[in-house]
């Protein structure tokens, strides 16, 4: 017996008007059963029995979301034959009044949706802070920011200690570089960021990065330039090993008086007022500094932070292009001088 073609059963499943209607319907939106009724003006049972003539032949597919269960268009491995018969008659369905009844009734149900959804933010808003922390952890938002940054990029964690930052910044970009002087310090980083296989950790002092020149698209620099006698010295290093128009992150301490910090942490600096690193951004080779106070948690007992961020001075006044999205890079000069790699 001669097997039949596909075409029939396709044809079958979508010769009856009301199934048209309702295949249209969910390559739009996915919708719910009940959702179905109120747009096509049918029965539950007759949607559920032409849902399920769909799906047998693979036009629909289903996920639950709660205790609704939710269906849209399957297309995906659908034979090109399918879409194409498919095409043609959602053309001729979309010409009929009844066609347009529906997009006029489904316009109402999704209204109804937002509406649902405006409801509940005005009713939350006053404890909205709460429900996402209660639900999604303290400040995911800011974790997620990392995404901003360029895919292909390389940014270095100037003192990373432990590695918070560049763990942070890994998912997110081609590579990390992060550069520590303490062995203690590095061998908790190695331990953090153990797997991750774009993060390179290398001992090295701020003041003699071991980084190539212009081999870094930003730098990060977190609560660690009051640690260090010289900051120009460590900003200008940053600037050699930023390619032209390069970025800068640095977080610090404002001015304090909290004298107890160079006993207790070897805090060589009591913070920085905003001009003073303004203006040694400016002298180590930065350009268009900014700098901006954080909002304190609540929780939190040290001294006021702030973001300080700044840009390479490109020297001739045009932004530096990579080629080919790399640049080439000549390691090994002057390396010895600047530290031993290690890698992650």
């Amino acid at each position: 017996m001669m097997e039949s073609p596909p075409m029939l059963s396709w044809m079958e499943s979508l010769a009856d008007a009301a199934r048209a209607r309702l295949l249209r319907l969910v390559e739009r939106q996915e919708l719910a059963v009940a959702e179905l009724c109120g747009v096509l003006q049918l029965p539950q049972s007759t949607v559920s029995r032409h849902l399920k003539v769909l799906a047998h032949d693979g036009w629909v597919s289903v996920r639950s979301e709660g205790t609704s269960r939710l269906y849209r268009l399957a297309f995906d491995g659908k034979d090109p034959a399918a879409r194409r018969l498919w095409a043609l008659l959602r053309e001729q369905i979309g010409a009929t009044a009844a066609a347009a009844h529906d997009d006029q009734r489904l316009a109402s149900i999704l209204a109804k949706r937002r509406s649902r959804s405006r409801a509940f933010f005005s009713s939350a808003a006053g404890q909205w802070d709460r429900l996402r922390r209660d639900m999604f952890g303290e400040r995911f938002d800011l974790l997620a920011l990392a995404g901003l940054l360029d895919e292909d990029w390389t940014v270095a964690d100037l003192g990373c200690g432990t590695g918070q930052i560049a763990a942070t910044l890994a998912p997110f970009v081609a590579r990390v570089i992060a550069v520590e002087s303490s062995a203690a310090m590095l061998k908790a980083a190695q331990r953090r960021l153990e797997g991750a296989g774009n993060v390179e950790l290398r001992a090295g002092e701020l003041e003699a990065l071991p980084i190539d020149d212009a081999d870094l698209d930003a730098a990060a620099i977190v609560l660690v330039l009051h640690h260090v006698p010289d900051p120009v010295a460590v900003l200008r290093e940053t600037a050699r090993a930023l390619r032209p128009s390069g970025r800068l992150l640095l977080v610090d301490m404002f001015r304090h008086d909290r004298r107890e910090y160079q006993q207790q942490m070897g805090h060589v600096w009591l913070g920085f007022e905003p001009e003073q690193t303004e203006d040694w951004l400016c002298q180590a080779g930065f350009e268009r500094p900014r700098v901006r106070a954080l909002p304190p948690e609540a929780a939190a007992k040290g001294p006021a932070l702030f973001a300080a961020t700044a840009r390479r001075a490109n020297g001739n006044g045009k932004q530096e292009s990579k080629v080919d999205g790399r640049r080439s890079r000549s390691r090994g000069q002057a390396e010895n001088s600047r530290g031993e790699r290690r890698r992650v």
